[in-house]
């Protein structure tokens, strides 16, 4: 099956600001920063974002597993939508967190089909769309999107995937101390940045993530061509650095295993650097068959199992401290 790529287009980009509005509206949570976020490291320390009290939207139990609906937020004007997963009968699961390619929606942490599938064995489930997408885009011009504004896009989801481990941590029936991180493009890229900042990710399994900054916006079908001489510009480039999978997988203390297909939004030699890049005694994984990439990027399929498999391994139940438990009092 081809994969197609469709460039965020105007039409498009006022569609999910539409959609953002509408979750905007109502929003009246007193979440502000606390010290500032500082955009230029995926690392996020205690202080900088202050949460509120989450919102249960909405609750459902089913035979094999119970999902909520929960918004949480730590940044005044960005309620954010996670939605977690939970296995019955089974106490302090570990976890996994999902987070899906741009342009990425909540449809698929709301399909009872994929709650039953990556619940199954005992692992909680926990998703949410990165910043400046789907009901997280809002008030923003449209010239503005994830791409355009791709530091601010990942170090906030970075931030978002530390502060989402506190709250789970702080809830007590998660085990977060074995916990561990699913990415596709966009949120495979992130994953890799918020693992790179936080060790209570123990796992981390990404396909075919955005990475390589120069090469991915100079040729990567995800970019209008009428946009693209502004981004490989250096001042653009330089502080993407920090948030590059090809600088930080070496560094990665994590289990980590990267998928690739030869069909991808991320060109061939960024991809080429990408695996070069790989931790030793990381796993590659090579899609010959587009439809098994088709079905692991759509929450289908044995791949999702990988990451379960290697949580099984790791200790339970650690106490004190793993790096860094942002937003900790």
């Amino acid at each position: 099956m081809q994969i197609l790529f469709f460039p965020m287009t105007r039409w498009r980009r006022t569609a999910v600001l539409l959609a953002g509005m509408l979750a905007l509206a109502g929003f009246a949570a007193a979440a502000t920063p606390a010290g500032g976020e500082d955009l230029t490291t995926p690392s996020l320390t205690a202080g900088q974002l202050a949460p509120a009290s989450p919102e249960l939207i909405d609750r459902s139990e089913e035979e094999h597993f119970t999902s909520e609906w929960i918004t949480v937020h730590w940044r005044a004007d960005d309620p954010i939508y996670l939605f977690v997963v939970l296995p019955t009968r089974i106490k302090r699961p570990p976890v996994v967190l999902y987070l899906y390619d741009y342009p990425a929606e909540t449809d698929i942490f709301r399909d009872d089909d994929w709650c039953a599938r990556v619940t199954a064995g005992g692992y909680a489930a926990v998703g949410f769309v990165p910043a400046l997408n789907g009901h997280r885009y809002h008030d923003r011009p449209m010239k503005e999107w994830f791409v355009s504004e791709l530091q601010e896009a990942l170090a906030k989801s970075a931030h978002d995937v530390q502060m989402t481990l506190t709250y789970l941590a702080g809830r007590g029936d998660i085990d977060t101390d074995r916990a561990a991180i699913f990415g596709v493009g966009s949120g495979a890229a992130i994953a890799v940045a918020a693992a790179s900042a936080d060790t209570r990710i123990r796992v981390v399994d990404v396909v075919n993530p955005w990475g390589d900054w120069q090469e991915w916006l100079s040729r990567s079908p995800v970019v209008p061509e009428e946009e693209r001489a502004a981004f490989v510009r250096p001042e653009f480039l330089r502080p993407l650095a920090a948030f590059d999978p090809a600088v930080l997988l070496p560094k990665l203390a994590a289990r980590v295993r990267l998928s690739q297909s030869p069909v991808s939004s991320t060109p061939k030699e960024a991809a080429a650097k990408i695996r070069a890049a790989l931790p030793r005694g990381a796993e590659f994984h090579a899609f010959t068959d587009e439809a098994e990439f088709d079905a692991l990027a759509a929450g289908r399929g044995q791949g999702l199992e990988w990451a379960k498999a290697q949580l099984r391994g790791a200790p339970a139940g650690r106490t004190g401290g793993s790096a860094n438990r942002a937003g900790a009092k």
